[in-house]
This record gives C-alpha cells, structure tokens and sequence, in this order.
C-alpha cells in the first residue's frame, strides 16, 4: 500500500518551503494540487518534473474514492493547496477522511499556513484563539457573528479583497468600533502589511487604501477582566 502526503507550501514567499516538503514532492508518485497551474510554477522553480491531477473543491467529492483506491494498489500520492496547508480553508478533509476509513496512512507535513503568523504579530492573546476561516457569504452570516458576540477567545478569519471593508464594518457593527483588530494582508510577500489597531480605524484606513491581496483577520475576544498582560508562566501555573 501507497500512502498519502498533505504537503503545504509557500503563502507567498517561495522560500517558506521545508527541505522534506520537497524530497515528498520529489518522491511523490503523483501531485494533487488545487491548481495545476500554480502548483507547476512551485515545482518548476523547485526542479521538479511531476505528474499531476486537479483536486479542488468542485471535483473532490467524485475523485477521493478513486485516489483512496490507487493509493491501496501502491502508489504515493502527495496532496498541496495553492497555498498553505491543505484542509485549512482549501481542500483536503473529504480525502484525509477517505483514506482512513479505507485504512490508507495519511501522513501531515508541518509548515506554511497564513493564520499562524497573523496571529502571532497581531499581539493579541495566543494562549487559545478561535479559528473560523471564511464566514458564510450570505446565508448564516449574520448568526454566525451574533453566535460569536460572547466569545473571549482571539478570533481569526480569512477574507478576501472585494469583502475585507464590508466584514469590518459587520464586526463593528457586532462587537463594537472599539473592539481592538489586527489586519494582516500578504503576508511573506514584499508587500506585506498589518494594521493594528481599532475597528473602527482599521475600517477608516482600508476606505482610504484600496484593499489588495488576500487577508487574516485576527479580532480580540470579548474583555473578561484577566490582565492580558498575564506573563505565559504564569498561566502555566
């Protein structure tokens, strides 16, 4: 029996990638990328010559039995996003979950994913934060942000361009303009940027800069009175 390899690769900067990410790649009988084209750029800057497949949102659910079945017969097959780690916003449960229900071993590569780095500079709490990824476009937004009223945890959520103004006026809408906000764009690129500070000054720049490149946006929790300032030991403690 193969096995399956969730490689993650670069967010922007090419050279966030790890020296086992690469010898995968390279050993891998197949590549499954979200984007052939994007992913080809990757490995034509790595030196790497490999057969590839489409494995994106829109053909997951019909290809995962037949890439769990090839798997069984043999073959290595490494699985990348875009962008990132796959299964983090972007595809990759419906075949992890696959493969285990078929008894193939799934093998997860640390490395590249955009949420860790915003949240980390953002300077807000770490010790636990919220993960929530895209919020639903349309239906179950708005539930979703009233759901979110009462959470202390650090929020973070990713956001597109044409849509980061809209969802920082729904967050000041929900949690209040006061409500501190650390807004992370292209991160690793040579245009990287992150605005700090309220939400309602956060609104006031990216209405003032047009919003470019792909975002995170990481959103204190709900004050609970524990000092932030709280060193780590002693929340060890």
């Amino acid at each position: 029996m193969g096995k399956l390899y969730i490689v993650p690769t670069p967010i922007g900067n090419l050279e966030d990638i790890t020296l086992r990410a690469v010898r995968i790649l390279k050993e891998a009988d197949v590549v499954l990328a979200e984007d052939t084209r994007t992913t080809a750029v990757l490995l034509k800057h790595l030196g790497i010559e490999k057969r590839m497949f489409a494995h994106h949102k829109f053909n997951e659910h019909a290809a995962v039995e037949a890439v769990a079945a090839r798997i069984e017969a043999g073959e290595t097959i490494a699985l990348v996003s875009d962008a990132g780690t796959p299964g983090i916003s972007d595809p990759g449960f419906l075949l992890v979950r696959t493969c285990l229900a078929h008894g193939v071993e799934v093998e997860t590569l640390p490395g590249a994913t955009a949420f860790v780095p915003a949240l980390v500079q953002s300077g807000f709490p770490t010790d636990r934060f919220c993960f929530e990824g895209f919020l639903p476009q349309k239906k179950g937004r708005t539930k979703r942000l009233e759901q979110l009223k009462e959470e202390t945890r650090t929020m973070i959520f990713y956001e597109s361009p044409y849509r980061v103004v809209k969802t920082l006026e729904q967050f000041a809408a929900c949690f209040g303009e006061e409500r501190p906000v650390s807004v992370s764009r292209e991160l690793t690129k040579k245009f990287a940027e992150t605005v700090r500070g309220k939400l309602g000054e956060a609104i006031a720049h990216f209405r003032e800069h047009e919003p470019k490149g792909e975002f995170v946006i990481v959103l204190a929790g709900k004050p609970t009175g524990r000092r932030e300032e709280e060193s780590a030991d002693d929340r060890d403690e």
